[in-house]
């Protein structure tokens, strides 16, 4: 049995959940817990071989979309290709513990401007799709998540529901899918990463299909945000317990981050709850996450 079995099981079928309610969302509840766990180079491979699948079930599922959005969708998915070799780069070369720590300098401010509900559709979308689909390449192949900036983007274009989830399976797939190629060419497979795959499928088996049905008896929205603030905290300590590894802020006063980070999103979980869901409802009507 591998190191931390039981704990990878639990986190992977909360995330699982969250994947199968939202149609989104695995790696981003998985990494910010697991890396307590394990380092980005033994995790990271193994999410992206299971990712690969994920994201061609979502696909596969919403495929009746895939025409309104393949061509929307395109220079994003072209616009992939240097980032994740520049993210395999960092991967490969860049010491554990600060790979870490950029990983949650990278999801906070992501993660809180999806709280605050920012709005502001993309005119240009063609041009600026390129750029976008670089960053989001480098973001994937660094820390496996894309749902943060995915969510920003397609959520403010205007999508319907199932073409905004076509559209995240569209891009996603095409991320993970180079990212599983880059990784095997940088040589990032290794016997401990492959060792956590048969770990965490046992978790999609039973989470997705459970998250499915959940989602079918609470608000969407309501939810996806209980899952944000979750998600804020857990990198908030993350981000104080390797400041303070790393003598960036040494003492006690490195947890001062994670108390920063837990007010602001009391502060807009407060706006959330007191001025209306509708506020921060998407087009789509479930935003990603």
């Amino acid at each position: 049995m591998i190191a931390h079995a039981p704990e990878l099981f639990v986190i992977t079928l909360l995330a699982a959940i969250v994947n199968g309610a939202l149609g989104y969302g695995f790696s981003s509840i998985t990494v910010p817990l697991a890396l307590f766990l394990f380092t980005n180079r033994v995790l990271n491979p193994a999410l992206v071989v299971i990712e690969v699948g994920l994201n061609a079930y979502v696909l596969w599922v919403n495929r009746a979309a895939v025409p309104a959005i393949a061509a929307r969708m395109r220079p994003i998915v072209i616009g992939l290709a240097p980032g994740v070799i520049a993210g395999t780069l960092i991967v490969s070369s860049v010491r554990p513990d600060w790979l870490k720590l950029s990983t949650f300098v990278l999801l906070l401010p992501l993660i809180l401007v999806q709280a605050a509900g920012f709005r502001r559709p993309i005119r240009a979308e063609r041009a600026f799709g390129y750029p976008f689909g670089a960053g989001v390449g480098l973001l994937y192949s660094v820390t496996t998540i894309s749902g943060p900036p995915l969510a920003l983007l397609l959520n403010n274009q205007g999508l319907a529901k199932q073409e905004f989830r076509a559209a995240l399976g569209f891009i996603r797939l095409a991320e993970s899918t180079l990212t599983a190629l880059a990784y095997a060419y940088a040589g990032l497979y290794t016997r401990d990463s492959l060792a956590l795959t048969p770990a965490i499928l046992p978790s999609l088996i039973i989470g997705v299909p459970l998250g499915a049905w959940l989602i079918r008896h609470i608000n969407t929205e309501t939810f996806r945000r209980v899952c944000m603030s979750f998600d804020a905290w857990v990198v908030g300590f993350g981000l104080s317990t390797l400041a303070r590894a790393l003598h960036i802020i040494d003492g006690p006063e490195a947890y001062g981050v994670m108390f920063a980070v837990i007010t602001i999103d009391a502060v807009l979980l407060y706006r959330f709850f007191s001025h209306g869901r509708t506020a921060v409802v998407a087009v789509s009507g479930s935003p990603a996450r």
